[in-house]
Formats: structure tokens, C-alpha cells, sequence
């Protein structure tokens, strides 16, 4: 496959919880561009299954990790062995997190609050930081760059009712990478968050589930397209472009952001018509 402006030879992208959704989309678009992929998520068999079809979309090296993001100490670690596997880390897509299981405010109690926490901000926290310290000692040896990335969502713009500490997590993650490109410019390293809007991840497909709970889905699918200027719910496969635009040289000059993919959703007013 031609490459051209996109390609991701010779260069390794860390994506946490890469072996599905938005994740696996985003590693996909660096494969397909000869990127190099390090994957951190729990689960091996799913890790090898991601695995293998990476490599089959023409990833040059592809290892996986089971590394708790909620540790501090463990993303240390894992840092410790990619960097002994792959010498360098290019590009970092801390993605891993979880919803919430609150429904309002009233009832959003301290441990909630702190377990989505730790994941979502605290852990995405960490992994941008180490990867952040391996490109600024990259620099340092005389060849700057890298490309830090977060996984945001719309609840960074909108007012969600019942999803506050999701809602904190991913507002509190965009304002720390605006304060990662403003500070590490200086080593061209550049830090963004994307924004995903109603996206069908693949997780629990229509095999895997119910008829109740598929008419159920279905419902969701049809509300959220009927808000969204492109009438479908987001793909993993739409995560794809941005992953090796992000992690290539074609994105150098663009930091500080946060890019929206949601078919448009987050400019289309609810009394829009």
C-alpha cells in the first residue's frame, strides 16, 4: 500500500485499551500506514486476536501487554518493557476508561466517584506523562517529536445530566493536554484529544445479545441518528484516519486541539431542523 503523507514506518504507538472500539479503530489506522503498535488492555485473548489482525492490516510489529491503568506503578512498568521491546514510543493514544455508573448527581457516591476517577483521569494522566518523559529524553538525544493523544467526549462541551465524574474526568484530560502542548512544544512534541460522539464500538454485538436487548439498541441507533447530521451511528472504522494522521508527521504542526468526530452532532441544535 502507498503511504505517502500518512506513513507510520519505523514508529510505535502506544494505544491503551487497544483491543477493541475506538482503540483497536485508531491502531488500525496506524498499521495500515506500517506503524509499529504496543497494545495495553487486560484481557490476552482479545489482546492477541487485535494482534493478529493489526499485523494482517500491515502493522510492522505488534505486542501486547496486560497493564492495569489504574496504577500508577503499573504503567510505569509497562513503559519499562515497551521500551525494552521497542527501544522508543512515538506516538501514546491513552484511550483506556469507563462509564459511569451514577444516574445523578443526588446519588454520585465517593467511591464512584474516585473508581471512574482513577482510570479516566488519573490513569490517562500517567500514561501521557511517561510516554511524554521517553519523548523528551528522545529529544534531548537529538531528535525531537512525538504525538500525545487522549480520548475525550462530548460530555467535555455538553451538560450531561447523571455523568459527572465521567463528565469531570474527560473536561479535567482535555485542560491537562492543552497544559502538555503549551509546555512541550519547545521539544515538538505535540498533545490533542479527540472527541467522539455516538459511536457503535463492536462491544456485546447483535450475536451476543438478545432480542429484547438488539430491539433495545436498535432505539438507541435510531435516536442518536436522528440527532447527527450524518445519519448513523459512528464506526470504529471512522477512527482510523485520525490514528495516522495523529500518529504520523502529517499532524507536526497541529497541537493543543480537540478533535470532534461525531458526524456533526455537537454543531446540529437540538431544535435544529
Amino acid at each position: 500500500m502507498a503511504k505517502g503523507l500518512f506513513d507510520c514506518t519505523g514508529k510505535v504507538t502506544l494505544v491503551t485499551g487497544g483491543n477493541g472500539g475506538i482503540g483497536l479503530g485508531f491502531a488500525m489506522g496506524v498499521a495500515k500506514m506500517g506503524g509499529d503498535i504496543a497494545i495495553w488492555a487486560r484481557n490476552a485473548e482479545k489482546n492477541e486476536a487485535a494482534a493478529a489482525a493489526l499485523r494482517e492490516a500491515g502493522a510492522g510489529r505488534v505486542e501486547t501487554y496486560q497493564v492495569d491503568v489504574a496504577s500508577e506503578e503499573a504503567i510505569i512498568d509497562g513503559y519499562a518493557k515497551l521500551l525494552a521491546d521497542f527501544g522508543r514510543i512515538d506516538c501514546v493514544f491513552a484511550n483506556s476508561g469507563r462509564a459511569s455508573r451514577s444516574r445523578s448527581v443526588l446519588t454520585l457516591d465517593s467511591a464512584e466517584w474516585h473508581d471512574l476517577l482513577a482510570v479516566n483521569l488519573h490513569g490517562a494522566f500517567f500514561t501521557l506523562r511517561e510516554g511524554a518523559k521517553a519523548m523528551v529524553a528522545r529529544a534531548e538525544a537529538g531528535e525531537p517529536g512525538g504525538s500525545l493523544v487522549y480520548c475525550g467526549s462530548l460530555s467535555m462541551f455538553h451538560g450531561i445530566a447523571g455523568i459527572n465524574n465521567y463528565a469531570a474526568s474527560k473536561g479535567g484530560m482535555g485542560a491537562a493536554v492543552r497544559g502538555m502542548a503549551s509546555e512541550l512544544g519547545k521539544y515538538e512534541i505535540r498533545a490533542n484529544s479527540i472527541a467522539p460522539g455516538y459511536i457503535k464500538t463492536g462491544i456485546g454485538g447483535d450475536g451476543e445479545m438478545s432480542p429484547e436487548m438488539q430491539a433495545r439498541m436498535a432505539a438507541v441507533d435510531a435516536h442518536f441518528s436522528a440527532k447527527t447530521p450524518i445519519h448513523r451511528p459512528g464506526a470504529i472504522e471512522d477512527f482510523e484516519g485520525i490514528g495516522a494522521y495523529l500518529a504520523s508527521d502529517a499532524s507536526r504542526y497541529h497541537s493543543g486541539d480537540t478533535i470532534v468526530i461525531d458526524g456533526g452532532s455537537l454543531v446540529h441544535p437540538p431544535y435544529a431542523f
